[in-house]
């Protein structure tokens, strides 16, 4: 039995697909985002933003780079909210700070994706302390493209893939700037880690006399 052809216009527009920009603070990461969002506003597709809501560095909505650049975003509290608020007619989303969301952001990217989205998330890849930083991993795996870009180290000017805290706190997440961040290669990094470590033991050694 003869069977039509399926016509172009049958077949979805596009086949979903997950990218990641990942790098240290003041890599670009949010700059490449805006980018390619802006990009595909004038490709007319309608692309939808969001960004955890603990995130008001800059803005409570906009998503907001170093150097001022912003987008208008959604703020929520927790992954689920993102697939609520994409919608079925939506063909991109883009997700910042991915890194301050859970491991739940990984499914929500995944049924994006296999629904026919182009998913764009931008977050940091480790923390302070070089680890990996919540979701990433997971979405750098399962990603069809990533993209690393990197700072400039402030100690010696060589590419930067570290986030080094320049404030006493041990918390994970800890929200700040030039204030309380450097972007550093990885000698850098150590060297910097270990003078922590020895004006730690003195401290504690000046305790104890």
């Amino acid at each position: 039995m003869f069977t039509e052809p399926r016509r172009h216009a049958d077949f979805p527009r596009h086949r979903g697909w997950l990218e990641v920009i990942c790098g240290s603070m003041f890599s670009g990461k949010t700059e490449e985002l805006i980018r390619r969002l802006t990009r595909a506003r004038i490709a007319r597709q309608r692309v939808e933003i969001f960004k955890p809501a603990l995130d008001t560095r800059y803005h409570a909505q906009d998503v907001v780079s170093h150097n001022q650049n912003s987008i208008r975003s959604t703020p929520v509290q927790s992954p689920a909210e993102i697939l609520l608020l994409a919608g079925g007619s939506t063909d991109v989303v883009g997700i910042d700070e991915a890194q301050f969301f859970d491991e739940s952001l990984v499914d929500v990217c995944r049924q994006l994706a296999d629904n026919g989205v182009r998913v764009i998330v931008a977050g940091l890849d480790m923390d302070y302390r070089g680890r990996p930083f919540g979701p990433l991993p997971a979405l750098l795996a399962t990603a069809e493209f990533v993209t690393k870009v990197h700072a400039v180290c402030v100690c010696c000017g060589e590419l930067a893939a570290y986030s080094y805290r320049i404030v006493a706190s041990e918390k994970q997440v800890l929200l700040g700037e030039t204030d309380s961040y450097e972007a550093r290669c990885r000698p850098c990094f150590l060297a910097g880690d270990s003078i922590k470590v020895v004006h730690k033991e003195q401290l504690t050694m000046n305790k104890e006399g």
